[in-house]
Parts: C-alpha cells; sequence; structure tokens
C-alpha cells in the first residue's frame, strides 16, 4: 500500500491493508501501562489484533472497560487492571494482577503526563513529581515484570520517549528531562539484558493527532487564522508548531505499528534503540 501526499487521511488505517506478514505473536501476553485512551489504546487494539492477550492498564474502570470490550468484540483477548503507577502498592497490585495467569512477555511503559508550565512556574515538588510519575513508573514496571521474562528466556520491554528528549523547548523542561531519562534508562537496561533473550527499546513519537488534541486545534483555529476544514487546520497548525518532512501530525496507529515491530520476532536485533517515529521533526546528524 502506498501511502502518498502531505497528510494521510485516517482511513488508510484500516487493519486489513497492514496484512503484510505474521508478527509471530499469537499467544504471548503484553501489559500495556496507561492503555484505557489515546496512544496506548491504539497500541493494545494493535497488539490485541496480532493475537497477543493485553492487559489494559489505567485508573479509570469505566474507560478500560470500554477498550477492553471493544477489543472482545473484535475477537481479541483483553483483561482490565487498575492501580496508580506513581506509587509502590499501586505498581505493586498492577504487577500481580498481570501475572497471575502467567508470565507477562511484553511490557509498553506508555502512561505519563505533563502539565504546560514553563521554568519559573514549575516548583521543585512539580520535577519531582513528574519524574517519579514519568520515569520511577517506568522502572517500577521493569523491575517487577523482567524476572519473569528472564526466566522464560523471552521478552520485549518498549519505554516511550519523545523528541523532546534530544531538542528540548524552554516550556516544559521538566516533562523533556523525563523523556531524555527514559532514553537513557533504555539503553541501559539493554547492557544490562545481554544475552537473556529480552531486549529494551525506546520509541519515539513525534507530535500524535488523537482527539483531544484535534478538538484543541479547531478551537485555536480562528485565533491563529488555520482555516475551517480539519485538513487545512492540520497543514497551517504544523507548519507553525511542529514542521516536519511530512508536513502532517502522526497518527496512534503509526506508533502502535512501531510498537509491533519491534516486540516481535523480526526485531531481535535491535537492542537499546530509539525508533524515531516524528515525520522528521527531529533531525537525525
Amino acid at each position: 500500500m502506498a501511502l502518498s501526499g502531505t497528510r494521510l487521511k485516517d482511513e488508510h488505517f484500516k487493519k486489513e491493508e497492514f496484512r503484510f506478514m505474521d508478527y509471530q505473536l499469537k499467544g504471548r501476553r503484553a501489559l500495556v501501562t496507561g492503555s484505557s485512551s489515546g496512544l496506548g489504546e491504539a497500541i493494545a487494539k494493535m497488539l490485541a489484533a496480532e493475537g497477543v492477550e493485553v492487559f489494559i492498564h489505567g485508573r479509570d474502570e469505566k474507560r478500560a472497560t470500554r477498550v477492553a470490550d471493544e477489543i472482545r468484540a473484535s475477537g481479541g483477548l483483553a483483561n482490565i487492571v487498575l492501580g496508580d503507577l506513581s506509587t509502590d502498592s499501586g505498581a505493586e497490585k498492577v504487577a500481580k494482577e498481570c501475572l497471575k495467569p502467567g508470565n507477562v512477555d511484553i511490557l509498553v511503559n506508555n502512561a505519563g503526563a505533563y502539565a504546560h508550565t514553563g521554568w519559573m512556574d514549575t516548583t521543585p515538588e512539580e520535577w519531582k513529581a513528574t519524574y517519579n510519575l514519568n520515569v520511577v513508573s517506568y522502572i517500577r514496571m521493569i523491575q517487577h515484570l523482567l524476572p519473569s521474562m528472564k526466566k522464560s528466556g523471552w521478552g520485549r520491554i518498549i519505554n516511550m520517549g519523545g523528541g523532546l528528549a534530544v531538542q528540548p523547548l524552554a516550556i516544559q523542561p521538566h516533562y523533556s528531562a523525563t523523556l531524555a531519562a527514559r532514553h537513557n534508562l533504555s539503553a541501559s537496561l539493554a547492557r544490562e539484558l545481554a544475552g537473556t533473550g529480552v531486549t529494551s527499546n525506546v520509541i519515539a513519537p513525534g507530535a500524535i493527532l488523537n482527539e483531544q488534541v484535534k478538538q484543541w486545534l479547531v478551537s485555536q483555529s480562528p485565533k491563529h487564522n488555520w482555516g475551517v476544514e480539519f485538513d487545512e487546520i492540520e497543514q497551517n497548525a504544523v507548519k507553525q508548531l511542529v514542521p516536519n518532512d511530512r508536513q502532517r501530525f502522526g497518527r496512534p496507529e503509526e506508533i502502535a505499528a512501531a510498537v509491533l515491530y519491534l516486540v516481535g520476532p523480526y526485531s531481535d536485533y535491535v537492542s537499546g534503540a530509539t525508533v524515531r517515529v516524528d515525520g522528521g521533526t527531529v533531525k537525525s546528524v
């Protein structure tokens, strides 16, 4: 399937158009943190469509149930696990629930948050809270689930990073710093895992279009003269906010497809890598 043009219509992401190969994931079990909406939801659904039994994680039971029900309605296997990963007890509870049926083969650390603040209005306490939520929570889940992966001799750990890890802006310094930490810990973990059959890699998304982002762009369009029709709004907003080679925002399914590759057997030779899915926003050297 050739994807031409500067923008990609969402209808291109129908699952049947991505049936190029068997990813050999049937029977695997995966936890995708923060998968009750957004990017995590897209990742969980694509894994489930490939035969992976997925754990839908979040803190809102209603939202997690919706995602799990949609996966089951499509013939997939989905479980719900709720818990606050920013606490030791919450992370332990989530891990124990996931390990009850057996090994967790795949961990996608996706949960996280940030505030739109800058250097002088982000307090030290907010720095610490952001680091705990966006970094230490990743470490908690790795330490809980890694032993069973090592024991089985196979596993995949994917940590979500981002371009701000290497090209930070003046705003959101605390968030950019946590992304840099995710990149660094993932490379260190890959060295630790040498010879175990378990790999650790990073996916660094660019600006991704979800429903919340779309609504924000539409609401801001009159203020910035981006246009009326969404195709025009998107193209003009990208030029002003996140200029990139593809001249559009990414879609959650494009990130999910990168996860699909990194958790399968075809990526067995990929270790400690950062896979950028950002349309060329970050310029390679």
